[in-house]
């Protein structure tokens, strides 16, 4: 079966012409998919979305991997009102106030404050929903159709509806442990460079070799 061609990114972001960004802040080499919609999120080095995605006061770290049709921090609807509608906190909308883009700052604020934050390095399966105010920490992986409404633990496998922690990716915990020491993700373009083939390779592998080189 012939490959699509690949698509050859650049240190400034790639966002898809269809893709709709609103305060966000994209690192170097980073992409942004077909239909994304972007509101308030700052998107790691070498991060990337994918197609149909919507991500809201979320926070990405570098190196993640998130697939098609990722819900993040979908919006709260104001419970402790006689009414959950827009119209409360978007008046202008319907007529309501005579500013036409009147918002109520008080349901936005409450919605920023229950920010998503997502780590380094981690893999967001296609359709994985993350709810308000959780954590993914480094490293862990989501799978495919998870509802999220608790903080993954870093380097953990999480699945189901609602999430479950399935197990941590290594047996050996004190992979992970390594791993989050070394934090290669700040490294400098050249060094990452220099070790892909250490990258290409198992993960023990991997950490001998630079730990031995920086020994």
């Amino acid at each position: 079966m012939t490959q699509p061609p690949a698509i050859r990114l650049s240190p400034t972001p790639r966002v898809a012409d269809s893709a709709h960004l609103h305060a966000a802040e994209l690192g170097r080499w980073t992409e942004v998919g077909e239909r994304c919609v972007l509101n308030h999120v700052t998107l790691g080095d070498y991060s990337y979305i994918e197609r149909d995605s919507d991500l809201m006061y979320v926070e990405v770290g570098r190196f993640t991997s998130i697939a098609a049709s990722v819900r993040l921090n979908p919006s709260n609807h104001p419970w402790w009102r006689a009414t959950l509608h827009h119209f409360t906190y978007r008046p202008g909308k319907y007529g309501l106030s005579e500013e036409a883009d009147g918002l109520d700052p008080e349901v936005f604020q409450w919605r920023e404050a229950d920010r998503v934050a997502i780590g380094h390095d981690a893999w967001l399966g296609h359709g994985v929903i993350v709810l308000p105010g959780v954590t993914v920490g480094n490293g862990a992986i989501v799978g495919a159709g998870s509802v999220v409404t608790k903080d993954v633990p870093a380097y953990h496998i999480a699945v189901g509806n609602p999430a479950r922690v399935l197990r941590p990716r290594f047996e050996d915990p004190s992979l992970a442990e390594r791993l989050d020491a070394l934090a290669w993700w700040d490294w400098p373009e050249a060094r990452i460079r220099d070790c892909l083939p250490l990258f290409q390779q198992g993960v023990e592998t991997f950490l001998a070799a630079v730990e031995a080189r920086e020994a």
